[in-house]
This record gives C-alpha cells, structure tokens and sequence, in this order.
C-alpha cells in the first residue's frame, strides 16, 4: 500500500512539472521588443544627461536632486503614471565647490587629486609645506604633536608602481562563463579577537582625526590602497583594480552627522604625484603645495535621501509589481557614468521601450531608481522597511506577497551574459524559457550563486525573489568603478543597447507569465541589520 501511494504521488508530481515549468512566450511581442531596444535606442542619450550634464550623483547632493527631476520629466513625458520621489532621513548633503592642488616647489606640477566625500575645506587658497607623518598608534601621536601646524601631512608610505598584469579588459569567455555557473564553498569565517576589528580601528582614526585638527594641519595627502593589483567585485574577483596610471581610488569618507566639517581636508592624489612628493623628500629637498579645496554641506531639509518611483499599470493582474531598480547615486569623484548611469539609464530605457510599443503588461511594471546606495544600500532598504517587511523582525507588510520579482543592474558598461539566480534554484527552468529568444545576443548564463554588494540584497533579505545580471565587467573594475575614470567616454555603446533590450524582455516575461516568481524560504528575522547598512558592503 504505501509502495503504491508513493507511485501515485510520483506520478502527479510528474505531470505537475511541465505545467509549473513551462511558459507561454510571445515570440511576436519579444521580437517587437527587441527591434525597438536594438534598432531605436536613446540609452546612450540617457547615460549622456546622468553623466555628462547631471554627474556627479553624490546622495545629498544638488546634482542628485536635478538628475532625478530630469528623469521625472522624462517618465512623464513617455505616460508613466505614479511618478514620485520617497524621501528617507540621510544626514547631511555634500558637494564640492572648488577644487585646485599644484606643487610649486620645488617644481610646479598641477596634481591628480580629489577630496574625500564629506570632506571640509581650506577657507581659501593656502600654500604649506608637505611633510610625511607616520601614525599608527596613540603613541606616536607625541612624536608629532607641535610639528605640523600649518603643514600638508603625507600619511602613507610610498608605493611601488608596477607594471599592469592580468585582464584589463575582462569579456566572460568559456572559462569565466563555466566558473559563473558553479557555487563556490565559502571560506571559513575568521573571528576578531576581544578589543580588535572594526571598532577599534574606526575608533582610532576618529582619535587620529582630532589629532590633525588640534595640531593645525592644513590637509591630509593620501595615495589610496596599498596595492597596484587590489581584489575587487561582488561576485567574482577575476579582475584587479589599477590605481596607478593617473586613475584615482579615493577611499572612505568623512561624518554627515552634527560633526559633518570638523575634519581638516583629506584627499587621495595619484599614486604616480604622491611618490613624488615622497622621493623629494627623502632628498631633503622642501616640497610646497598650493591647496584650494571648497566644499560644501546641506542640512538635512534641504538635501536628504531619496528614490525617484515610476510605473506602468498592469490590467488583471495590476495588484502585483514587476519591479525594476539601479542605483541612482554616484560617488563624487567623477561623473559616475559606468557606476551607474549605465544602470540607471538601462532601466529607464526599458520603460520607454515597453511605453512606446503600447505594451499593456499584466502585472504594473515600476522602476526604482536607488538613492544612497553607495553609503549602504540606504535607498533599497528604506523602500523595502516602507513597502515590504522589517528585516529584524520579519513582520511582513500587505505589498510583500504581491511583489512577482525584481531585477536589478549594477555593474558596469557590459552586456548582459545572464542572470544571478540567488540559490533560488526553483527560477531555473523558468529562466531558461526566457533566456532562450536572447542566445542571439549572448544571454546564456544561470549562475546558482547568490552575489551581494547592491540594491537586490535588500529584498533578498527579506525572502522576495530579486535578481542582479550577469554583465562583462569590461573596464569597471580595473578603471572606472569608484574612480575619477568614470566617465561616459568608458561606456560601451553596444553593450548598453543590448542591456537594455534584454532587461526590456524579462520585465515583460514577469509581467505577462501565469505566476509569480518562486521564492526562497522566508529568512530568519536578522537583528542588528536594520540598524547597520553597510554590513553588506
């Protein structure tokens, strides 16, 4: 009896996968979208308004604010309905006003440099001498204290600049494709001892900083990371940053809160002006350097956190969301084009596409466009606490069951090669249905494993089925990602108008399929998380 009861549910279960798995594609309406993205595509005159007229995107920031006021008027303009910022509490905004920073002695040489966000000023052109200070414990503070008023203080070692090894250009070839497909046995979790980590080294520069303030330094001089060939990406580490070559990594930044200003000026120079520096030094040669750097702070009224919101309407199954998202925001260093114009305008490009062929979807189709992501993932998380669930306790709001999948694209210039499936397993046969009208365009990847570091992680964390694109990093990291190289002249024209088609064809699969899409057992209620927004950055 029980043999013959476990026949029969094997036999239902087998007649119940092809149903579940099997979708309805409309070749006609893909192939309508494809033409229109491939053939008709204004992305690259999105990425140009983000990046060359609006950039920096710093959050805070007034560009932010004009960039997405832009983009408002251009969803309006294609008839998305619901068009709207939401605001979350952020701190302080910044930008910076003036920058200038010339060696004059013992040469004159103009210098790659630029301040550290939320950075203050000079008060003015200053010329100071530069000195090279080694701080690396409170008891070194007395070997300087009462020598660097009035100073430039180098505070890092120089640097050996080696020549480039390894992928500059990184293109997803059989080798990197087979690597995306497999999941990798994490590494064993490595313990701080009691009294070490994290705190204590925020701890200790907070202390270093009053240090400078108190004895009067002019400005902190650094060169960024200590190595020519530092690991770098959120999924896989096949491609090396290069802060060398005039390309600048400016690292951390400084309080928004009520203690936004109170620092002196820090800024990273090129590794190539800062060894300079140093070897004239050595030579006992006195180094001069003209500094104006003018910034500027916003109170929180003024200039605060925001998402900038569009949609199109479903029809029968309108209730439920289709959602879209890119972060918005830029480091200031640049102009934030490949990181992430790229994917913030890919995802405005999908709207446009599916408005302009008269697509009546299902489900409503929104796009998010991300604030803050930079500084934690601030904007994705204060949508999902607003609209979906409390990720400390799990208490799950009405519009989380009615979310069918969101999509995500932040990494570059590249084309899009697949999709990250995020251990949800059961989305495979469904995505591969999808994928299969994309081979053409080099759409071929499901890689099992779940990748972090963007605005996805944060409906992921509170068990909605969202998704980041497998695209070819290209340049993004070895130049452009958080450098002064990111500009619209690293985009790829080609890739991005296959992005966007690409991305255009799985929003309008998850808005016309039958079912949402399978999610992930509901996680455990994560204490602390809410509270810490760059625990996953």
């Amino acid at each position: 009896m029980k043999r013959i009861a476990l026949i029969a549910l094997a036999i239902v279960a087998a007649l119940a996968l092809p149903e579940a798995q099997t979708e309805k594609l409309d070749f006609a309406t893909i192939g309508r979208i494809k033409d229109e993205g491939l053939n008709r595509s204004q992305v690259m005159d999105h990425i140009s308004w983000l990046s060359d007229v609006y950039g920096p995107r710093l959050t805070g920031s007034p560009a932010i604010q004009q960039a997405s006021e832009w983009a408002m008027k251009k969803f309006t303009e294609w008839g998305l309905a619901n068009v709207h910022q939401e605001r979350w509490k952020f701190g302080k905004g910044w930008s910076l006003v003036k920058l200038n920073v010339t060696m004059v002695e013992p040469q004159v040489q103009p210098v790659i440099a630029y301040p550290k966000e939320w950075s203050s000023g000079t008060k003015g052109p200053v010329t100071a001498d530069v000195v090279r200070v080694n701080i690396r414990t409170e008891a070194d503070f007395a070997r300087y204290r009462g020598q660097l008023r009035g100073k430039i203080a180098l505070t890092q070692p120089a640097r050996v600049v080696r020549m480039y090894e390894g992928p500059n250009i990184l293109r997803m070839d059989d080798k990197w494709t087979a690597e995306a497909e497999t999941t990798p046995v994490p590494a064993p979790a490595t313990g701080r001892g009691a009294g070490g980590g994290r705190g204590a080294a925020q701890e200790f520069r907070q202390k270093l900083e009053d240090f400078y303030v108190a004895e009067g330094v002019v400005a902190t001089f650094d060169r960024g990371s200590d190595s020519d060939m530092a690991a770098a990406g959120s999924d896989l580490t096949w491609q090396q940053q290069h802060p060398d070559g005039g390309t600048v990594f400016p690292g951390g930044s400084y309080a928004r809160d009520e203690n936004a200003g109170k620092n002196v000026p820090g800024l990273t120079l090129a590794v190539e002006h800062y060894n300079r520096m140093m070897r004239v030094l050595d030579k006992n040669v006195p180094v001069k350097v003209e500094l104006n750097v003018e910034t500027k702070f916003y109170d929180e009224a003024t200039m605060n956190g925001f998402n900038t919101i569009a949609e199109i309407p479903g029809t029968d199954l309108a209730s439920e969301v289709v959602l879209l998202g890119a972060h918005f925001d830029s480091h200031p260093y640049a102009t934030g084009a490949t990181d992430n114009a790229t994917g913030s305008a890919a995802m405005m490009e999908v709207m446009r596409i599916i408005k302009t062929l008269g697509i009546k979807p299902r489900r409503t189709i929104r796009v998010a466009l991300w604030g803050g992501e930079e500084e934690g993932l601030l904007g994705s998380r204060a949508y999902v606490r607003d609209h979906y669930a409390d990720v400390e306790t799990m208490a799950l709001k009405p519009e989380h069951a009615k979310l069918a999948a969101y999509f995500n694209s932040d990494n570059g210039t590249g084309r899009v090669r697949g999709v990250w499936m995020q251990g949800n397993l059961a989305v495979r046969p469904i995505f591969e249905q999808w994928i299969a009208p994309l081979r053409d365009l080099g759409v071929t990847i499901l890689g099992p494993r779940s990748v972090t570091s963007t605005d996805h992680l944060s409906l992921d964390n509170v068990g909605l089925p969202a998704f980041q694109f497998v695209v070819d990093r290209l340049e993004y990291n070895s130049r452009t990602h958080h450098s002064n190289m990111d500009t619209f002249d690293r985009v790829q024209r080609d890739d991005m108008v296959q992005q966007a088609a690409v991305i255009a064809v799985f929003a309008y699969e998850a808005a016309m399929c039958d079912e949402k899409l399978p999610r992930k057992a509901l996680p455990a209620p994560q204490r602390g998380r809410g509270t810490n927004p760059s625990a996953d950055r």
